[in-house]
């Protein structure tokens, strides 16, 4: 066989073994949404009225636990999350997943300490359970915008742009309960706002440190010392929460 026609039979084969998805992705295709995106997006036609009581209002508290810490080129390993309605949380709402991870970073491991996990969840498997899960709730998390980016990144494959969900990051709750609306964030100490440092400030145990699951639920707990705070302070509904 001539090497021209060698190379065109090994192209061929290899067109014939990349997910059109790819290929879509590569010539710029638009993605097409799948039918859990497309029933995560049409929950949110009625907004939450501004007026909604603190205690009517429905958060999901979540954490990702990532191969590093640039959504470009890292990955998700396991997601954790809990519900809250108000001030009370159904330890039974809690969920941890575990996904399929192509790449492994040495110093991640270190922290979050997981290099085989027993049982994984298939991608759109998780992606559907996940937004089915999150529905129109609050989203909530420390330091969030990650966690974010990097379920957005992970869910690109299905269609999935943005979430939708109104957002709080503890982080920043914690800086305005006690520097005031007015403080300037960029100045904050980093320390001072890591969950670590703020969870022990209000009283909470580190337990299960830097799993997705443990950084939930202290999270949840913080959201929880953090609305108990606000209320004293007058912010008692969602528009004054959310601001």
């Amino acid at each position: 066989m001539s090497f021209r026609k060698s190379c065109g039979s090994v192209f061929n084969w290899i067109f014939s073994q990349v997910d059109m998805g790819w290929l879509d992705f590569i010539l710029g295709k638009k993605t097409p949404k799948s039918s859990f995106v497309e029933a995560y997006e049409s929950g949110f036609e009625k907004k939450i009225s501004d007026v909604r009581p603190i205690s009517e209002l429905l958060f999901v508290v979540l954490d990702t636990e990532t191969t590093g810490f640039n959504p470009k080129n890292d990955h998700i390993i396991s997601f954790g999350a809990i519900k809250l309605k108000g001030f009370s949380m159904p330890v039974a709402s809690g969920i941890e997943r575990y996904l399929d991870t192509p790449v492994q970073n040495r110093e991640s491991v270190k922290v979050h300490e997981i290099l085989y996990p027993i049982e994984t969840s298939p991608l759109k498997d998780f992606g559907k359970d996940m937004l089915n899960y999150i529905g129109s709730d609050i989203i909530v998390g420390h330091h969030i915008g990650f966690d974010l980016a990097m379920l957005e990144k992970t869910l690109q494959p299905f269609g999935f742009k943005k979430f939708l969900n109104p957002v709080i990051d503890t982080k920043y709750l914690a800086m305005r309960l006690e520097k005031g609306p007015h403080f300037d964030q960029s100045t904050a100490i980093k320390e001072e706002y890591a969950l670590d440092a703020v969870c022990t400030r209000y009283g909470i145990e580190l337990d299960d440190r830097h799993t997705a699951a443990g950084d939930a639920f202290l999270t949840a707990q913080l959201l929880m010392k953090l609305l108990k705070i606000a209320a004293t302070k007058g912010i008692k509904d969602f528009g004054g929460l959310i601001r």
